[in-house]
């Protein structure tokens, strides 16, 4: 709920700690920043360390993070209090993937997944609706406050009810941990911030460093071996075919699921004159038909073939988001909007449930954790491109076209790259081959 609840709240964070609007802005880009940067680390360390512990540690800090932002007494030890948030957040994401896929059978993962799904997604979507609510009462800093009794809850249970698992992971590779935290920090920094400060050379030249060190980070993974270390993301993941279309496609899914809620609320709040409160509410259908369908999908997928659901969800974001377009176009009644609403939330449901479970469940154990770390980087990053790309046509249409021209422009750009994510989960195999003569689980 974090991203989504903090951004109802920045219009209070703002006009308390007298905050500019780029501050404002960092309350959540730094957040996004150090959340992105070591994902690829933080499901190595779960390997290392186990699962269990790490997320303990990293919800912890998190938990520490939210009470500290809800003391902030200015907006700048606000932005570094949501950086050490992010770091938290970092550290506990991609463990939850990794033991569903340990502790499940093969057969039993996907019904599992379908959960998980539901209540990840439907977090995101009902935070609109709760931090509405919450800043409008008692105030913007409860809206980090409420964290303390949902952390505690947290750590009770999964110290109580999650098994300590073996660890996997011998040596960790710190020279490509540090590599990678440059790579993904120039990308997503300067992707993040591009349109802002209207792409100035210097960040032109950090985009190449960014480049540059992803290549070299590759280069080191296929020589750690000979390095005497375990590579920190084993090409050897490459070779499952399913994993890597997975990877494709939900990339595509984070660079648009991620993003459409900006131009929606503004379309229903700037264009068709709702207010807030409704605009909010407008959405709900799209949380609880996403929060009731994740579950009964999970378990279909155990019993179809790959990429029969994932086919029909990618088919129905790529209808929604061109309702959405042509809705905007024409200026429809905000009635007419919960069409795509409704349809945005069954694809949501028939997407990310079916693209996790066909990914990760061919995968042998000791590829889980550094699997769990690519499949969320691959996800973030595709949001944070997405963000700053629909930002960007929002700007660009804006400036020859009228608003809702510019908003419906945003909502149809992204069905290219749901094309392109429809015919990756079109070539899921049930018998996944591997691209080497070799048998990576020997």
């Amino acid at each position: 709920m974090d991203q989504t609840l903090v951004a109802v709240a920045l219009p209070g964070i703002r006009e308390d700690l007298d905050a500019s609007i780029n501050q404002a802005v960092w309350v959540s880009a730094v957040y996004l920043l150090t959340f992105a940067v070591p994902l690829l680390i933080a499901g190595r360390l779960g390997d290392h360390f186990g699962q269990r512990n790490v997320y303990l540690v990293g919800i912890s800090i998190f938990t520490l993070g939210a009470i500290a932002c809800s003391l902030a007494p200015t907006i700048e030890i606000l932005i570094a209090l949501r950086a050490v948030q992010g770091l938290g957040a970092s550290l506990a994401n991609p463990q939850p993937l990794s033991v569903i896929n340990r502790i499940f059978p093969r057969h039993r993962r996907g019904a599992a997944m379908g959960i998980w799904s539901a209540v990840a997604g439907s977090a995101g979507l009902f935070g609109p609706v709760i931090g509405g609510l919450v800043v409008g009462t008692v105030g913007w800093r409860w809206t980090f406050a409420l964290y303390l009794p949902l952390g505690l809850i947290c750590i009770a249970l999964v110290a109580l009810w999650v098994p300590k698992l073996p660890t996997m992971a011998g040596r960790i590779d710190f020279l490509s941990a540090l590599v990678s935290l440059i790579a993904v920090l120039a990308v997503v920094f300067s992707v993040q911030q591009g349109p802002d400060l209207g792409w100035p050379l210097w960040l032109w030249g950090l985009l190449i460093v960014g480049v540059v060190a992803a290549i070299v980070f590759i280069r080191l993974q296929k020589s750690a071996a000979r390095r005497g270390t375990e590579a920190l993301v084993p090409l050897e993941l490459f070779q499952y075919r399913n994993f890597s279309l997975g990877v494709f496609a939900v990339t595509m899914l984070g660079f648009t699921v991620y993003s459409v809620n900006l131009p929606i609320m503004l379309y229903l709040q700037e264009g068709a004159g709702l207010t807030s409160q409704i605009a909010g509410l407008l959405l709900v259908p799209m949380a609880v038909i996403s929060m009731f369908i994740a579950p009964v999908i999970g378990r279909v997928t155990d019993n179809v073939a790959p990429g029969r659901v994932s086919i029909l969800g990618f088919s129905s974001l790529i209808v929604s988001m061109a309702l959405f377009g042509i809705f905007m176009f024409l200026e429809v009644s905000p009635a007419w909007m919960l069409i795509p609403i409704v349809l945005l939330g069954a694809a949501n449901g028939l997407c990310w449930s079916p693209n996790s479970t066909i990914s990760m469940r061919d995968l042998p154990p000791h590829l889980v954790g550094a699997a769990s770390g690519v499949y969320n980087t691959s996800r973030q990053v595709g949001a944070v491109l997405g963000a700053a790309s629909l930002g960007a046509v929002m700007q660009i249409v804006g400036r020859y076209a009228d608003f809702n021209i510019a908003m419906g422009s945003a909502l149809l750009f992204p069905v290219i790259f749901l094309v392109l994510g429809l015919i990756a989960v079109s070539n899921f195999q049930a018998d996944p081959r591997i691209t080497s003569t070799s048998d990576p689980q020997n």
